[in-house]
């Protein structure tokens, strides 16, 4: 895991050096640079995989021509590189970077169907004198670049190390200020950023650059690959089960310590189960960690959102003490700027919370953690879901109360977080059911008709089609967004099992009734986990997730920060908010006691804007 830059044409090394640099907490451990008559690559380093020398980037291979920069994690190189061998080639690394190269001159583009993992990268052609990028699947590693006015071309790891190369830095005032809470999960599955100048390379594609300009194209579409599977619920569960183990064991793959950041939900919980099984039955495998007993829990005494006692009991279960991590704004809150800065980005949640986990992650000396991530938006873990899975019941009563009943129990009796189903429920689904399936249908403009228009989007159910548009085109790409930055900006790398693209293939291979069934969500992942973890958590019905108690800290340890930014001429002549509305937000959290969660989100998100510009715009020299 690392970060990477690169640049067509001529670049001064000082100034490359200033770009790359400013990646260094993606890369603490080392940093390269290879330059050549109109090309730059440079590389920092997060030293996971063969830790010496060897493994340092950028790196070459078939006698020089092919030049790389990468980062990532394929955790499937063991295998590739047993298969290139047999074919001739000759490593000198034990790294998965050089397996890359091999497989690139090997197999051409056709490469990256051969990856199981994460990754963005650049490769070099010396004779070719071309640039190929490449993003991984689903968007888990980032890919910015940037088409400049004098033809040159340049891409980096995070849009900061472009901002020297940038004429003018100015943020996208038309994206910010037409952004809604709602809206805010879309821009990421474009191409639009939130600085001019900046684009993104799409998850699952690739493309070269020519004359200064990428011509992208899509590798992968998950509907291409969407495998047949037993049609016997039992023979799914099997089938899960050996998928998620496998999908763990690869990813325990390191050569250095990896750990947890365990919520004491279903699916950080699953994670944490699934390493403990592993060692147990694969202990001392080839490139496997020894080294994994090490789960962080983030508390926040006295909230709603506060899930320590779970997460105790799955680490007891699993053998391991589990570090409680108590989340104390006020500990932070100078830091609030800089934080806004790494992620880069604006969110619908402070990232307090997030950053203050994994900068104690890395205190505790883990450099890689496995956890729960993309099990919701695969499986059918969010409240709405039960909407589409109505849909898909029909007529057939019985199966209509189960979905009733799983959300009825799925409401913390202390939070706003949740509100409750309405009671006329099945009522409301008959009615609503035209315009809840045209959005299963994906009447979104940034799905595409590549997606609606494939045979096999026609064979999906309600519940898959909006399971599918939120892997790939609203929450699930957000979230992968905040967790690179979160991680990243720690120095840790965030492995998740559950986004094996062999898992995310058969979620959508499976019908509704395995994802919601007997009064659960997500029962497949709940039935083949079962076995490894405390019948209590792979049941529990209630479901809080890991978010900032931002009305908690509105009303106590933040009003003052909140009060005295909302209060500042600098914010109320900032063009990016709307100064009084975002007063009246901020004002209504703090003193109408029925106050949301949703009002939380809501006056956080109104304010936003200012505090992320003063990072990323106006950020002192």
């Amino acid at each position: 895991m690392c970060g990477i830059f690169g640049y067509v044409g001529q670049l001064d090394r000082g100034k490359a050096e200033q770009c790359l640099n400013t990646m260094v907490h993606r890369g603490p451990d080392g940093w390269g640079m290879w330059i050549e008559e109109g090309v730059t690559l440079g590389h920092r380093r997060l030293s996971i995989l063969d830790l010496s020398e060897n493994g340092k980037q950028p790196m070459s291979f078939g006698e020089g021509r092919y030049w790389i920069t990468f980062n990532g994690e394929i955790y499937n190189f063991i295998e590739i590189r047993s298969e290139l061998q047999a074919l001739g080639h000759v490593f000198r690394t034990e790294s998965d970077t050089e397996v890359i190269l091999a497989a690139y001159q090997q197999w051409g583009e056709a490469c990256m169907l051969r990856f199981n993992g994460m990754w963005s990268f650049a490769i070099w052609d010396r004779v070719e004198k071309s640039l190929f990028l490449s993003r991984d699947r689903f968007g888990k590693k980032p890919l910015f670049f940037a088409e400049l006015p004098n033809g040159d071309f340049a891409f980096a790891s995070e849009m900061k190390a472009l901002l020297p190369l940038l004429p003018t830095v100015e943020p996208d005032d038309a994206l910010i200020k037409g952004m809604t809470l709602r809206s805010s999960f879309a821009y990421e599955a474009t191409e639009r950023c939130l600085i001019k100048g900046v684009k993104r390379l799409l998850a699952g594609h690739c493309g070269k650059v020519v004359r200064g300009r990428v011509q992208s194209r899509r590798w992968w579409n998950t509907l291409d690959h969407i495998p047949t599977i037993p049609s016997s619920y039992g023979e799914q569960v099997e089938m899960m089960r050996e998928l998620f183990l496998d999908a763990c064991r690869i990813r325990m793959r390191s050569d250095v310590t990896i750990g947890t950041a365990l919520s004491g939900g279903l699916d950080s919980s699953s994670v944490l189960s699934a390493l403990a099984h592993i060692n147990r039955t694969r202990g001392g495998e080839s490139r496997l960690s020894a080294d994994w007993q090490h789960a962080f829990v983030a508390s926040f005494p006295g909230t709603p959102l506060d899930e320590a006692n779970y997460a105790q009991r799955v680490a007891e279960h699993a053998g391991i003490k589990a570090e409680i991590l108590p989340i104390d704004p006020t500990r932070h809150i100078d830091q609030l700027q800089n934080m806004l800065y790494l992620y880069e980005d604006m969110t619908v949640t402070s990232p307090i919370p997030f950053m203050s986990l994994y900068g104690r992650i890395k205190q505790g000396g883990v450099t890689v953690t496995l956890d729960g991530h993309a099990a919701d938006e695969l499986f059918g873990g969010y409240s709405n879901d039960w909407a589409y899975a109505l849909l898909d019941a029909g007529t057939d009563r019985q199966q209509i109360n189960e979905v009733l009943d799983l959300y009825e129990h799925n409401v913390p009796d202390n939070s706003t977080q949740f509100r409750k189903p309405s009671s006329r429920l099945a009522s409301y689904a008959k009615h609503m059911g035209s315009a809840m399936a045209k959005h299963a249908l994906g009447m979104h403009t940034n799905l595409g008709r590549e997606y609606t228009d494939h045979p096999r989007w026609k064979e999906l159910d309600h519940l898959s089609r909006a399971l599918f548009w939120q892997t790939h085109s609203f929450v699930l790409p957000s979230i992968l967004r905040s967790y690179d930055r979160y991680g990243m900006a720690a120095s840790i790398e965030i492995r998740m099992p559950f986004l094996d693209w062999r898992i995310a293939t058969f979620a959508f291979a499976l019908p509704w009734t395995s994802k919601i069934r007997g009064g659960y969500s997500k029962a497949i992942i709940r039935d083949a986990i079962a076995p490894f973890m405390p019948h209590e958590i792979a049941y529990r019905r209630n479901k809080i997730g890991f978010n900032s108690p931002i009305v908690d800290w509105m009303r106590g340890p933040l009003r003052g920060f909140f009060l005295d930014t909302v209060n500042s001429t600098a914010f109320k002549q900032c063009g990016l908010v709307d100064a009084e509305r975002a007063t009246k937000l901020v004002h209504r959290v703090m003193h109408d006691p029925k106050a949301t969660f949703k009002s939380g989100e809501q006056a956080w998100w109104s304010v936003l804007p200012f505090l992320w510009s003063n990072a990323m715009i106006s950020r002192p020299a």
